[in-house]
């Protein structure tokens, strides 16, 4: 029974393909497995969103939605048709072609993430060797549809915003990717599925997730602020300052093609959550060796939806900080640590088995936490200035 619950979306792909002929049967589970992916991750950018508003609420002494259905759950939906028969309007001199291009490019590509993450026991729609540089290479697209929204909107305020984006997105994509380098020296692959793998072990009951190590620990913590800056949260969402760029890049964006632009960063939370979760959290894999019986699906939602749920926190938390803290943060305090990070994995696998290497790795950590913290703040590059 539990084996079956666990494949059972594995079994119904199958099922399904069983009533075409054999040549197209492999074409056909691909499509059902896009199918999934466009239907499931949308309805949890829906549950995201409401538990985003009604957390906010609580946060700030205010209840929230809570006027369409049963306690306001059905309040994305209100959204969704008002955004669908909104007018869309299109500036004079606009790019027409470009501005419609911008913000489907940009859902297009969130989507296409989702193509090589395991959110299973053999649930990854595209096995590939190299799935973590696809990922990364597909989500640098990103930045084009950000630049293609400032410029053809043909508004000063727009093509700002999108620069900020675009230096931002660079600025902490470099961190983003060395915090995963730890990973792939551990894992010795590229690919998604054997870093789970790797991770989905049990020592006493307890997993061999890689958060549980020194620079995994480390690793993650960068890999987490980076993913707040790269889908643009609090406190870096600074590409759509409302309170000084009047949105930001779309701006100009009204209706379905705002909508698209708000649906591409919560799936992309999303997606990156996801992501996280692979890397550090051991994806699909249960957080105890008694609780296997819970399908593995189960669990990779269960670990997404919990850094969405941290997402929302600090939102509701952390005030928005200045431009030229946020770009000094990515390059004098998370570049470096993301450079001894990597040094100290390595040291971690010279040194083999035992409690020494523990010490060591934990220590050089902690040494340049502390004296590049004390540095950078003496120097005010963090505080007001």
């Amino acid at each position: 029974m539990v084996e079956k619950m666990d494949q059972f979306f594995i079994w119904l792909a199958h099922w399904c393909a069983a009533f075409v002929p054999a040549f197209w049967q492999p074409i056909v589970i691909i499509v059902l497995g896009v199918i999934g992916i466009i239907c499931v991750f949308p309805a949890l950018f829906a549950i995201a969103v409401l538990l985003e508003r009604k957390g906010l609420g609580r946060m700030q002494n205010r209840y929230g939605p809570n006027r369409v259905g049963l306690f306001g759950i059905l309040q994305p939906v209100a959204d969704a048709v008002k955004s669908l028969t909104k007018e869309d309007i299109v500036p004079y001199k606009a790019d027409a072609l470009l501005h419609f291009v911008a913000p489907v490019l940009l859902v297009v590509v969130v989507f296409m993430g989702y193509a090589v993450l395991p959110v299973g026991r053999g649930m990854t729609l595209v096995h590939m060797d190299a799935a973590l540089l696809f990922y990364f290479a597909v989500g640098a697209t990103a930045e084009l549809s950000v630049f293609m929204a400032g410029w053809s909107s043909h508004n000063k305020y727009s093509l700002l915003g999108a620069m900020r984006a675009i230096s931002q997105m660079i600025s902490y994509e470099v961190p983003l990717m060395l915090s995963t380098i730890p990973i792939v020296m551990i894992t010795g692959s590229l690919s998604l599925d054997k870093m789970v793998d790797a991770q989905n072990q049990y020592s006493y009951g307890l997993p061999h997730w890689y958060i549980f190590t020194p620079w995994g620990f480390a690793g993650f913590i960068l890999f987490i602020i980076a993913a707040m800056a790269e889908t643009n949260r609090s406190p870096f969402d600074l590409p759509e300052g409302e309170s000084e760029l009047v949105a930001g890049y779309f701006t100009e964006y009204s209706g379905f093609k705002f909508a698209e632009f708000f649906l591409g960063e919560y799936v992309g939370m999303l997606s990156i959550s996801g992501l996280g979760a692979t890397l550090f959290w051991g994806g699909w894999s249960a957080p105890l060796e008694s609780l296997q019986f819970v399908p593995s699906w189960a669990w990779f939602i269960a670990k997404v939806m919990t850094a969405m749920c941290f997402f929302i926190w600090v939102r509701g938390t952390l005030p928005r900080i200045r431009q030229d803290q946020l770009m000094n943060f990515a390059w004098k305090f998370m570049l470096p640590l993301a450079l001894v990070n990597i040094f100290v994995t390595a040291t971690w696998r010279v040194l083999g088995d035992g409690w020494l290497r523990w010490v060591v790795c934990s220590g050089i950590l902690l040494v340049f936490y502390v004296g590049m913290s004390l540095c950078e703040m003496k120097s005010r590059h963090y505080g007001p200035s």
